[in-house]
Protein backbone atom coordinates (compact mmCIF):
# COMPACT_ATOMS: atom_id res chain seq x y z
CA UNK A 1 0.00 0.00 0.00
CA UNK A 2 1.56 3.29 -1.05
CA UNK A 3 2.33 5.73 1.75
CA UNK A 4 2.75 9.37 1.46
CA UNK A 5 6.35 10.97 3.18
CA UNK A 6 6.88 14.67 3.08
CA UNK A 7 10.21 15.98 2.88
CA UNK A 8 12.01 19.34 1.89
CA UNK A 9 11.43 20.82 -1.67
CA UNK A 10 15.74 21.10 -1.59
CA UNK A 11 16.11 17.78 -1.15
CA UNK A 12 17.76 15.67 -3.50
CA UNK A 13 16.41 13.27 -5.50
CA UNK A 14 16.31 9.57 -4.10
CA UNK A 15 19.90 7.77 -5.54
CA UNK A 16 19.17 4.27 -7.02
CA UNK A 17 19.83 1.37 -4.99
CA UNK A 18 23.69 0.75 -4.64
CA UNK A 19 24.58 4.46 -5.09
CA UNK A 20 26.15 6.78 -2.99
CA UNK A 21 24.06 8.40 -0.39
CA UNK A 22 22.79 11.77 -1.34
CA UNK A 23 21.18 12.80 2.27
CA UNK A 24 17.52 12.45 0.23
CA UNK A 25 16.22 11.54 3.40
CA UNK A 26 13.81 9.12 1.59
CA UNK A 27 14.76 6.24 3.65
CA UNK A 28 14.93 7.49 6.72
CA UNK A 29 11.51 9.42 6.15
CA UNK A 30 9.87 5.83 5.35
CA UNK A 31 11.18 3.45 8.15
CA UNK A 32 13.86 3.84 10.81
CA UNK A 33 17.29 1.90 10.76
CA UNK A 34 18.28 -0.21 13.43
CA UNK A 35 19.35 2.56 15.25
CA UNK A 36 16.72 4.56 14.51
CA UNK A 37 14.23 2.31 16.29
CA UNK A 38 15.80 2.24 19.39
CA UNK A 39 16.23 6.12 19.31
CA UNK A 40 12.22 6.58 17.83
CA UNK A 41 11.26 3.61 19.75
CA UNK A 42 9.00 2.59 17.11
CA UNK A 43 10.04 0.11 13.63
CA UNK A 44 7.57 2.33 11.05
CA UNK A 45 7.19 5.82 10.28
CA UNK A 46 9.49 8.70 10.25
CA UNK A 47 12.69 8.29 11.86
CA UNK A 48 12.87 11.02 14.86
CA UNK A 49 16.87 11.54 14.51
CA UNK A 50 16.26 12.51 10.56
CA UNK A 51 17.35 16.40 11.11
CA UNK A 52 17.30 18.82 7.55
CA UNK A 53 20.65 20.79 6.75
CA UNK A 54 19.64 23.60 5.14
CA UNK A 55 22.76 24.67 4.44
CA UNK A 56 23.98 21.78 2.84
CA UNK A 57 20.24 20.82 1.21
CA UNK A 58 20.35 17.26 2.89
CA UNK A 59 19.11 15.28 5.21
CA UNK A 60 21.64 13.93 7.98
CA UNK A 61 20.95 11.47 10.73
CA UNK A 62 20.78 13.19 13.89
CA UNK A 63 22.15 10.86 16.20
CA UNK A 64 25.77 11.39 14.45
CA UNK A 65 25.25 15.06 13.93
CA UNK A 66 23.28 16.38 16.99
CA UNK A 67 24.12 13.56 19.60
CA UNK A 68 23.36 16.03 22.16
CA UNK A 69 20.05 15.93 21.26
CA UNK A 70 19.14 12.11 20.02
CA UNK A 71 21.43 9.96 22.20
CA UNK A 72 20.64 9.63 25.63
CA UNK A 73 22.82 11.02 28.44
CA UNK A 74 25.30 8.32 29.28
CA UNK A 75 25.75 7.53 25.56
CA UNK A 76 26.63 11.19 24.67
CA UNK A 77 29.68 10.81 26.87
CA UNK A 78 30.78 8.23 24.88
CA UNK A 79 30.29 9.83 21.78
CA UNK A 80 33.81 9.73 20.79
CA UNK A 81 34.12 5.49 21.29
CA UNK A 82 30.58 5.12 19.83
CA UNK A 83 30.64 7.03 16.62
CA UNK A 84 32.34 4.52 14.37
CA UNK A 85 29.85 1.93 15.65
CA UNK A 86 26.67 4.31 15.27
CA UNK A 87 28.17 5.15 11.40
CA UNK A 88 28.36 1.56 10.91
CA UNK A 89 24.71 0.75 12.43
CA UNK A 90 22.94 2.82 9.98
CA UNK A 91 25.26 1.94 7.35
CA UNK A 92 26.85 4.95 6.62
CA UNK A 93 29.22 5.60 3.45
CA UNK A 94 27.46 2.07 2.11
CA UNK A 95 25.22 4.04 -0.50
CA UNK A 96 21.43 3.71 -0.93
CA UNK A 97 19.69 0.87 0.46
CA UNK A 98 16.14 1.79 0.32
CA UNK A 99 14.19 0.27 -2.30
CA UNK A 100 11.40 2.75 -1.93
CA UNK A 101 9.65 4.14 -4.74
CA UNK A 102 9.07 8.05 -5.21
CA UNK A 103 6.89 9.20 -7.05
CA UNK A 104 5.81 12.78 -7.89
CA UNK A 105 9.47 14.54 -8.65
Amino acid sequence: MPRVILLQAHAPAKPHPGQPCNGCGVCCAAEPCPLGQVLSRRRRGRCRALHWDASAHRYRCGALTRPQRHLPGPLQTLWPWIAPWLRRWIAAGRGCDSHAVVLGR
